[in-house]
């Protein structure tokens, strides 16, 4: 059973139903679903499988065959379910950062003239990241939904919880149909106007660390067709309000065609994009699609990922209006693989991920839009009693990139 206190949130059980939506799948309890010793859930469709487990509503595992006839497990994670609460290392592995992801500056915003301030957990105590220190992907949520193809999870954040106003009831349904891995986020805010932005932290190697000639994801190509400006941040990550263009040849180009993640990082203008004195990408990528008219977003996607060696390729498809992408500047090679990843017969490569060695692609709005009324995000960010639910969708699509694996020269 849901795990639900108060009439306003017995009023908001039909969100259930907004949650669970059909790809093709069952979406009855219980019909014939794998719960894994591990402590895992499991889920499949052709083509692909993947794990999950309540810590964060997070997906541990996710298995696609490559271009070699081999299944690559890969996202990172850990082994065993319980882990994820009991590690002290914690980068929001594939959970759902919430109740807003991303950054606050100053974990401080005003709604309807009153000023609320959210728990600092980020630089030392400057901004507000991914909802705080107990943030929803530090949260176990409840299981309400598990079948074969699909499962659904549900939590309540309480008033007050890391500094924000209002309950929150919160639903994630993941569903897999053949080669395909959907998510919908569903949010309602019961008693009071709240900031309510969702994302999923999913940290992507292609090559489920078994490329033998490196293990790093810069060689990965990128895609983003309607990224041509990105907002501007300062040497904390917290962003300035402007929004620059990305100048086609420069080191935000990915709009103009595919480039390898580490085609710039010799360029001196790299440094400090992600942050003070860092090198890579962390960079909120605006997508300018309404430019080109009325566009459904289940046609086209906003990125497109691939590897040359394993030859995996995700196309992303979503409803949100920017897309963040981090290439794990600050992972610092103490992150274990799962038994699913790497050699275990080469000592000279140790079983971790290294910096560089993964990709972060968030689908979100404009982070930080509560702190910049200019940008015009109220109505995407802002959500009380009588409005309706905070939605989120998108939709992976997984296939073999041949033409790019013939390249791979190792």
């Amino acid at each position: 059973m849901v795990g639900i206190k108060g009439v306003a949130a017995i009023a908001a059980l039909p969100l259930l139903a907004l949650a669970q939506v059909s790809y093709g799948g069952n979406t009855t309890a219980g019909n014939g679903s794998s719960v894994l010793p591990n402590g895992k859930y499991q889920i499949s469709s052709e083509g692909i499988r993947a794990n999950y487990i309540p810590y964060g509503a997070s997906m541990s595992n996710l298995f696609i065959t490559d271009v070699h006839g081999a299944e690559r497990d890969i996202v990172l994670g850990f082994d065993n379910a319980t882990y994820y609460s009991e590690s002290k290392l914690h980068p929001h592995l594939n959970g759902v950062p919430g109740r807003y992801a991303n950054r606050i500056k100053n974990g401080t915003f005003t709604i309807d003239g009153e000023t609320y301030h959210s728990q600092l957990n980020d630089n030392g105590g400057l901004d507000t990241l991914h909802g705080g220190s107990n943030g929803w992907d530090y949260r176990n949520w409840t299981v309400v939904a598990h079948t074969t193809d699909s499962i659904t999870f549900n939590l309540v954040d309480d008033d007050g919880e890391e500094g924000f106003p209002g309950q929150v009831i919160a639903y994630v349904t993941y569903t897999l149909t053949p080669y395909q891995w959907h998510l919908r986020m569903t949010a309602l805010s019961t008693t009071k106007q709240t900031p309510l932005m969702l994302s999923s932290h999913t940290y992507w190697n292609l090559d489920g660390f078994q490329n033998p000639s490196t293990p790093l994801a810069l060689n990965y190509t990128l895609h983003l067709p309607y990224g041509g400006t990105r907002t501007a941040i300062d040497n904390i990550e917290v962003p300035t309000g402007d929004i620059l263009a990305n100048k086609q040849y420069g080191i935000h180009d990915f709009w103009s065609t595919p480039k390898q993640l580490g085609a710039n990082f010799t360029s001196p203008d790299l440094l400090g994009t992600c942050g003070f004195n860092c090198t890579g990408y962390d960079t909120c990528y605006i997508q300018n699609r309404d430019a080109y008219g009325p566009y459904n977003w289940r046609q086209a996607p906003v990125a497109t990922l691939a590897s040359p060696f394993s030859g995996i390729q995700i196309d992303v498809y979503t409803d949100q209006d920017a897309f963040q992408v981090y290439t794990c500047n600050t992972m610092n090679g103490t992150l274990a693989l799962k038994e699913t990843q790497g050699f275990f017969n080469d000592s000279s490569r140790p079983r971790v991920s290294e910096k560089y060695g993964c990709v972060v692609m968030e689908v979100e709005d404009w982070i930080d839009g509560i702190n910049n009324p200019e940008w015009g995000r109220d109505k995407r960010q802002i959500f009380g009693p009588g409005d309706d639910p905070y939605v989120l969708e998108a939709a992976y699509n997984f296939s073999l990139n041949h033409t790019l694996a013939a390249t791979y020269t190792g």
